[in-house]
């Protein structure tokens, strides 16, 4: 299909604000790109008391410092976004796995009640990918990448740190030569020696804070939460490999 974008909709890299009031331009292009909710370094989180999650996790949280509730809204938020800024284009999704699978489809399946529901619609499909870069809460130099082989057009990441993983995605993916690339991340953390590698599309700016929840894992433990805490050192001993 000559008239094909490549459109990111799986990542999850971070941002938090005292109570989700404004939104900060991490960059100024476009309409709606680079707008992110803004959570600040000093914002406490909120009580775990406040919220439902497994009983199997007691003692492994510091806070819920994105509640579910708040994800959803910011995700139907980014599909507007979306729908007004790619409309036109028959889109190839990449999800990004395995911390960006929950993103994705609550972004996908935003995208499609919306075109359902408008004259203004996106032909999509979905391709899968794997990244691997971290060992227990630390990135790693060696960054894996299962399943590109198959893959014609883009991609995104779970949580977007330092930037250096989707740094290298990114440079694989357009080698496939798609006519646009637009990334897609629910989170974006304020890290040092960020490489401004940035999505274009993000929910939240959070904190340099180890968070886990909504798919986000630490060692494979945590996906199961709804919401996205902040994990606790006893949390990170407990299940350090």
């Amino acid at each position: 299909m000559d008239a094909q974008a490549a459109a990111a909709a799986a990542a999850a890299a971070a941002a938090q604000s005292g109570k989700f009031t404004h939104l900060v331009d991490l960059f100024p292009s476009g309409p709606h790109v680079s707008q992110a909710d803004l959570i600040n370094d000093d914002w406490p989180g909120y009580s775990l008391d406040l919220f439902s999650y497994p009983a199997h996790y007691s003692g492994d949280l510091d806070c819920v410092i994105i509640p579910h509730g708040v994800i959803m809204d910011r995700t139907e938020r980014l599909a507007r976004n979306i729908m007004d800024d790619l409309g036109d284009h028959d889109i190839v999704v990449l999800c990004v796995l395995k911390g960006g699978y929950q993103f994705c489809a609550d972004l996908v399946d935003r995208i499609k009640a919306l075109s359902r529901n408008s004259n203004h619609t996106i032909p999509m499909r979905v391709h899968f990918i794997r990244l691997k870069s971290y060992l227990n809460d630390q990135s790693t130099e060696d960054l894996h990448i299962v399943g590109a082989e198959d893959l014609s057009f883009l991609a995104g990441k779970a949580i977007v740190g330092t930037g250096k993983t989707m740094k290298t995605l990114l440079k694989h993916v357009e080698a496939f030569r798609p006519k646009m690339i637009k990334v897609a991340g629910l989170l974006v953390k304020r890290v040092p020696h960020n490489s401004a590698c940035l999505p274009d599309y993000v929910g939240f700016e959070i904190p340099n804070r180890f968070v886990v929840g909504y798919a986000l894992d630490y060692n494979e433990y945590f996906r199961d939460l709804n919401h996205i805490c902040v994990i606790s050192e006893s949390g990170k001993t407990k299940y350090k490999v």
